[in-house]
C-alpha cells in the first residue's frame, strides 16, 4: 500500500509540475488554502447580495485583471503571499475554482464574515467561516479522486499545504460593537467575547486540521481601533483611536497566539501553527510610517466623509493619487503598499513580534 501511495504522490505531483511548466517556477510549497474576510476574499462576493462587495471601480485600479473583487487598490495579503511562495497564479476564488485548479490552492475568503455565524449579517451574504469551512470539506472530496482514493497519499499532499485563516475583524467590528443591530455587546464583556471567540475558533481550526490541514497560518486583528472608519466615528477630529475596540481586540490575540502554542505543544499532533502579531506589525506601519515611505496614516486613499472613513469607495470615485503614500485604501482595508509591507514582514521576518514561532519562509521549508 505504501508503494501505492509513493506512485499516487508522484502521479500527482507530477502533473502539478506540468500544469506549472510554462511558468518555469515550482512554489515552494504545492498549495496554498485561504479563509477569511474582506481583506483576503478576492472576489467570492462578487455574485451574492452584499453590501460587502468590491467588483467595481476603483477597486482594483491597480490590479491588472481590474475590479476583481478585491477590497483594495491592487493585491491583498495573501496574493503577495503566494508570489513570495513562488506561485505562478494568484489562488482562485472558491466561487470560480474547478478542476485540477483545486490542487494547487483555493481562496475562501468573504466579506463581511467572521468566527461567529452571524457576524455579517448587516451587509447581507457572506460566507462564514463554518461555511468555508464546508466549502474545503467539498475541495477535498473533489480533489481525492485524482489520488484514486488513496486517502494516506491525499493526506500526504495535504500536510505539504500552507494554510492561511484570518478571521475576527468583523466580530468586533460587525458584531460585538454594532449594538444597535447585535446582543453580544450587551451579553458579554469584552473578556468573555474573547473567550468565546477562541472556544468557538479552536473548533474551527481543529475540524481544518481533521480535513488535512498541517501548516497552518492565524494572523491576530489588526489594530482596527485606528482605522479610519473608528477615527471618523469615535473622534471629532478624526485623529483619535477607539481604544476600547483595540483593548477588547487585544484580549483576543492573546487568546489566539496562546491557542497556537497548545496546538503547537501537542493538541494536533503533526501540525505546526504560526500565529501573526497583525496588531503589532499594522502598529508598526502607522508609528514608523516615514521610514515606509508613508505620509497619510489616518485617511483612506478613497471614501466619503471625515477621514475619507464614513463611507466606502463609491462606484467609479476617483481616488487619490499618490497611492503608495497611503497606509489606508478605504475606510477598513490597507492599500497594496502596505499589503506588501505586511507579507514581506510575515514572510521572512526573523522577530518573534510579526510572525510566532518561525516566520512563512520557515513554514514552508517544514
Amino acid at each position: 500500500m505504501a508503494n501505492f501511495s509513493e506512485f499516487i504522490m508522484w502521479v500527482v505531483f507530477m502533473s502539478f509540475l506540468f500544469l506549472t511548466a510554462t511558468n518555469a517556477q515550482v512554489p515552494q510549497v504545492p498549495c496554498f488554502y485561504i479563509f477569511g474576510d474582506s481583506l483576503v476574499d478576492n472576489g467570492n462576493n462578487n455574485d451574492i447580495l452584499s453590501l460587502a462587495r468590491a467588483n467595481y471601480r476603483p477597486y482594483g485600479i491597480d490590479f491588472p485583471q481590474g475590479s476583481t473583487g478585491r477590497f483594495t487598490n491592487g493585491r491583498t495579503f495573501v496574493d503577495i503571499l503566494a508570489q513570495l511562495l513562488e506561485f505562478p497564479n494568484y489562488i482562485p476564488p472558491y466561487a470560480r475554482a474547478r478542476g485540477r485548479q483545486l490542487l494547487q490552492g483555493v481562496n475562501y475568503a468573504s466579506g463581511a464574515s467572521g468566527i461567529r455565524d452571524e457576524t455579517g449579517n448587516n451587509l447581507g451574504g457572506h460566507t462564514s467561516m463554518n461555511q468555508q469551512l464546508d466549502n474545503f470539506a467539498t475541495t477535498v472530496r473533489e480533489i481525492s479522486r485524482y489520488f484514486r482514493g488513496d486517502t494516506n497519499a491525499l493526506a500526504s499532499y495535504l500536510s505539504k499545504c500552507i494554510f492561511y485563516t484570518g478571521l475576527g475583524s468583523n466580530d468586533y467590528l460587525n458584531n460585538y460593537f454594532m449594538r444597535d443591530y447585535y446582543s453580544t455587546g450587551s451579553e458579554y464583556t469584552p473578556k468573555a467575547y474573547a473567550a468565546s471567540l477562541i472556544q468557538d475558533y479552536t473548533k474551527q481550526l481543529t475540524e481544518l486540521y481533521n480535513l488535512g490541514a498541517r501548516k497552518v497560518i492565524v494572523p491576530g486583528v489588526g489594530q482596527v481601533g485606528c482605522i479610519p472608519y473608528q477615527l471618523a466615528r469615535y473622534d471629532g477630529n478624526g485623529s483619535r483611536c477607539n481604544e476600547e475596540i483595540n483593548s477588547a481586540i487585544s484580549l483576543f490575540n492573546t487568546g489566539v497566539k496562546r491557542l497556537v502554542d497548545g496546538f503547537n505543544k501537542g493538541q494536533l499532533r503533526g501540525a505546526k501553527f504560526v500565529y501573526l502579531d497583525s496588531f503589532q506589525s499594522s502598529k508598526d506601519l502607522v508609528q514608523n510610517a516615514r521610514t515606509y515611505g508613508f505620509e497619510v496614516v489616518d485617511k483612506g486613499c478613497c471614501g466619503v466623509g471625515r477621514n475619507n472613513g464614513q463611507i466606502t469607495c463609491l462606484p467609479l470615485q476617483m481616488p487619490c493619487d499618490e497611492r503608495q503614500k497611503y497606509v489606508f485604501w478605504d475606510a477598513f482595508h490597507p492599500t497594496e503598499t502596505a499589503n506588501i509591507l505586511l507579507a514581506k514582514k510575515a514572510y521572512s521576518s526573523k522577530s518573534k513580534s510579526y510572525a510566532y514561532p518561525i516566520n512563512i519562509q520557515q513554514l514552508a521549508m517544514l
